[in-house]
């Protein structure tokens, strides 16, 4: 049974920094792709970030710069570095596996969720 669980959401004042993570519990699986996506209330969820297998990122232009994110294939855990947050930013992220090749930042294409953590940005 696959879990993606996610952790080190918070509160954060505008120009400040938060990591959160994700790890892939009860599975040594190494994913092809995972990535990050956020949810703000009444909006589409969208994509953020996403990690190749091999380290090859994919990250959306509105936090180019600003967002790292980072996958450690050892430990099956995935991180995003987020510096210089912007209240805009507020939502909830969401970590998530794809069972393909193919790294992209669609929702659709991506195969097991995990329950997400809510960042604040004020």
């Amino acid at each position: 049974h696959v879990q993606l669980v996610e952790s080190g959401g918070g509160s954060a004042q505008a120009g400040g920094s938060l990591n959160i993570s994700c790890a892939s519990v009860k599975s040594t699986y190494i994913w092809p792709c995972m990535g990050w996506f956020r949810q703000s209330p009444g909006m589409q969820r969208e994509g953020v970030a996403a990690v190749d297998y091999d380290g090859t990122t994919n990250v959306q232009f509105s936090v180019k710069g600003r967002f790292t994110p980072s996958l450690d294939n050892a430990k099956n855990t995935l991180y995003l570095q987020m510096n210089s947050l912007k209240p805009e930013d507020t939502a909830v992220y969401y970590c998530a596996a794809m069972v393909t090749t193919g790294c992209s930042l669609s929702p659709a294409t991506f195969s097991y969720w995990g329950q997400g953590t809510q960042v604040t940005v004020s």
